[in-house]
């Protein structure tokens, strides 16, 4: 269910880029030794989903936590590499996912540098949005829970 790209599991319909969209998450599990769905992590914090937990480490700067524990050698710039190339994959739009011969030449070196900078800004653009608007729902709902106050007291 994890490899399963989002438009795919609302229209059912597949393209190239549901592809894509699994061979992220597949590299993801690759790099980190987890599966795309792990309740466990449930103990620990709130990420269910590979893909949160990576995005929420890599905000925290914590790379070398992504890595899984087993591997003894590697080479760090080929890891942020392939999670840089997986995260592009796994993007929700499947107009935003580069195709498969982009996703070799990124693999390659090629073009993800430009690819990976606009990926960055639009995170920290959906980031903030993200933020604003939980923000503004929990304003709205702590008003109405003073509504209710007040008008409970009004009532004696």
């Amino acid at each position: 269910m994890g490899h399963i790209a989002p438009e795919y599991l609302s229209t059912g319909k597949s393209s190239e880029k549901t592809d894509v969209f699994g061979y992220g998450i597949m590299l993801l599990e690759l790099v980190t030794g987890q599966r795309a769905i792990d309740f466990a992590r449930l103990e620990e914090e709130e990420d269910v989903l590979l893909l949160d937990h990576i995005k929420k480490l890599l905000r925290e700067n914590r790379l070398n936590d992504i890595v899984d524990g087993n591997l003894k050698a590697y080479d760090p710039k080929e890891v942020e590499t392939v999670v840089q190339v997986a995260l592009l994959c796994t993007q929700s739009s499947p107009e935003d996912r580069p195709t498969m011969a982009e996703v070799v030449k990124m693999l390659e070196g090629v073009g993800l540098t430009e690819r990976w900078a606009e990926w960055e800004q639009l995170e920290q653009t959906r980031n903030r949005v993200c933020s604003l608007v939980s923000h503004q729902f929990l304003w709205a709902d702590g008003s109405s829970i003073d509504q209710e106050a007040i008008q409970l007291s009004r009532a004696r």
